[in-house]
């Protein structure tokens, strides 16, 4: 039996199958689903007294006041699955160390700031500033998209990229968090995708918990999120979903053997497979940004209905067709994304089939509470 496991895990290419990397990956992210799962129903009943809510308005879909401090939650169930899951295998690399904790330290940041401005709001500079030093901390940690051209500007030029993809990347997934399931729907998919590139390599060991933990978080997250909403994430976990794996998608999909956790930009397409994995929030922050131009407005304080599941709406689809065809949407994206990379057939049916599993469980029809407990 153990050794038909090990075959397995071998022709997927896991990295050492034969030792208990692959099984602390996998305890992170049961840790971190039933972290999430059980952290989140109290959340809410704390937000609910606290009064932490997003109430209705024109530009809302929700027609009742819904707690949003799920991000809370999903932090906290992601340090604490890292916390357990480092006690049980140590991370020997000090490098990849440091870039875990840079990624938890600026997401703790934004986690912060996002929930200051969930519940007060803050102003659009401010978060914009707060959110480039979490991109430079990024960058200071040796996590950059590494490029070969620009002589002895290479290294600014690296840093100004890679800054522009944090920052893009955060507020995209932040921007697509406007009907329920979306966001946690399009972090999970995209983490457990990053999951099965990372495992190729052992070197990518704290990538894959870092991205184990993550989707375990959104899994967790998600079982409470689906219409009608639960509760939501709010900011602060849009933020936090968004900037990690930004940071994630250059540890383990843009990474080459040779340079850990650096991509060496050679050509236009270097890209491609990180753009493709974040394809959904990519795209949907770049048609409002057009769209907005077009007509004279400032895209940053332009608010309105534009956004690719308020225009799947429009065409008479319910929220719940719109979430599933985006989701769709994103697999097929991240697939696309781990084919151009090299990963085997066998290593892309896997990942599909498993994130369609999952995705069916958590989509089960459950008990909702009674909207009289809201404010």
């Amino acid at each position: 039996m153990l050794t038909w496991i090990t075959d397995f895990l071998h022709s997927l290419g896991i990295a050492r199958p034969g030792g208990t990397g692959w099984l602390t990956v996998l305890l992170t992210f049961v840790l971190a689903t039933l972290c999430a799962w059980l952290f989140i129903p109290k959340v809410r009943a704390f937000s609910l007294e606290a009064g932490w809510a997003d109430l209705p308005n024109p530009r809302r879909l929700n027609r009742e006041p819904v707690p949003n401090a799920g991000g809370l939650a999903i932090f906290t169930a992601v340090i604490v699955a890292l916390v357990l899951a480092t006690l049980l295998r140590t991370i020997e690399i000090d490098q990849v160390k440091v870039q875990v904790l840079a990624i938890l330290l600026g997401g703790s940041l934004l986690v912060l700031v996002g929930f200051i401005d969930d519940q007060y709001g803050l102003s659009a500079v401010f978060r914009l500033v707060v959110q480039l030093l979490a991109a430079l901390l990024l960058v200071v940690s040796g996590i950059r998209i590494e490029v070969t051209f620009g002589g002895n500007m290479a290294p600014l030029i690296s840093g100004a990229i890679t800054v522009i993809w944090i920052l893009a990347i955060t507020n995209a997934l932040n921007l697509i968090d406007g009907v329920d399931g979306l966001a946690g729907g399009v972090s999970l998919i995209t983490a457990l995708c990053l999951v099965a590139v990372s495992a190729q390599d052992e070197k990518r060991a704290a990538a894959s918990l870092l991205l184990a933990a993550l989707g375990g978080a959104a899994l967790g997250f998600l079982r409470h999120n689906l219409r009608p909403a639960y509760i939501i994430m709010g900011d602060c976990g849009a933020y936090f979903f968004g900037y990690a794996l930004a940071a994630s998608s250059i540890l383990a999909a843009t990474a080459s053997a040779e340079t850990h956790s650096n991509l060496t930009i050679t050509s236009g397409l270097a890209l491609l497979p990180a753009l493709l994995f974040l394809l959904i929030p990519v795209a949907d922050t770049s048609q409002v940004i057009v769209r907005r131009l077009l007509r004279r407005q400032n895209p940053l304080s332009s608010p309105g209905m534009d956004h690719l599941h308020h225009r799947l709406m429009a065409h008479g689809l319910s929220q719940r067709s719109t979430v599933l065809i985006l989701w769709a949407a994103t697999l097929v994206a991240n697939l696309l994304a781990m084919l151009l990379m090299g990963m085997s057939g066998r290593v892309i049916a896997v990942t599909a089939l498993g994130i369609i599993v999952l995705l069916a469980l958590v989509a089960l029809p459950r008990h909702k509470p009674a909207r009289a407990d809201l404010p």
